[in-house]
């Protein structure tokens, strides 16, 4: 299913006396910039609605196709806040192709940090998802920001996985037939519900922001910037579009 006149319907809502200027959120729930949206174009004209608005809004995406977007990116930055985010849990090649085989591979994300970061707009980085027992060594965490750093990401917010229903029956099919050595960890890490225990990520925490101070990056002294909207991490202060 594909909403077409999502552009014109955004213009609409956003020229509605009951709409308050909040900042709309994109990507909290599904990827604005999948393959689809390479026929649709439908980001161009969301884009260019909330720039003639002068409307803040955030984009998350794993998608290289957001750099096609860039002009507007630039355009509504110069008008409004505007937060752009790129989700890339780890750099292993080998974790990628396991895990995200219909995402762009983790060099082409991490490119599109470095773009976004030359281009004057800024990207901050959803490291996400860590996956214990095959991402979240010292080793692979401390290599991950290195290269976040280096890109000129403008801020690191590390997500340990987490398993909703139906995700958690994929995941735990996918170890049982690929890693089944890690399966007593996650059964372990994951007996209560769909987070792992706090202790565990904030311990995965910590050793992302020791990683952070190691390579130069400044640490948040409290909180992420983001709130948890049901399972989904969503910015704060974020509005919602109906797009009736």
């Amino acid at each position: 299913m594909v909403k077409v006149n999502a552009g014109a319907l955004v213009r609409l809502e956003l020229a509605h006396p009951r709409w308050a200027g909040e900042a709309v959120a994109m990507g909290t729930n599904t990827d604005p910039y999948q393959r689809a949206e390479g026929k649709y174009r439908l980001m161009r004209e969301i884009i260019a609605a909330l720039r003639d608005r002068a409307n803040p809004f955030s984009v998350l995406t794993k998608g290289t196709l957001i750099l096609r977007d860039l002009d507007l990116l630039r355009q509504a930055a110069e008008v409004a806040p505007v937060s752009v985010a790129v989700s890339l849990g780890s750099l292993q090649e080998q974790v990628w192709r396991a895990v995200e085989p219909g995402a762009p591979s983790p060099l082409r994300r991490l490119d599109v940090v470095r773009r976004l970061a030359d281009a004057g707009v800024g990207c901050s980085v959803m490291m996400a998802p860590i996956l214990p027992g095959l991402s979240d060594t010292p080793e692979q965490l401390d290599e991950t920001v290195a290269a976040l750093v280096g890109a000129g990401a403008t801020s690191i917010t590390p997500l340990v996985l987490h398993l909703r229903p139906g995700a958690r029956e994929w995941y735990h099919a996918w170890l049982s037939r690929e890693r089944p050595e890690l399966l007593p960890l996650y059964e372990r890490l994951y007996r209560n519900g769909a987070y792992a225990p706090k202790s565990y990520q904030d311990g995965v925490v910590e050793r992302v922001r020791a990683a952070q101070r190691r390579h130069g990056m400044r640490t948040p002294r409290e909180g992420t910037g983001f709130r948890i909207a049901g399972e989904e991490r969503v910015p704060e202060g974020s509005g919602q579009l109906a797009l009736l």
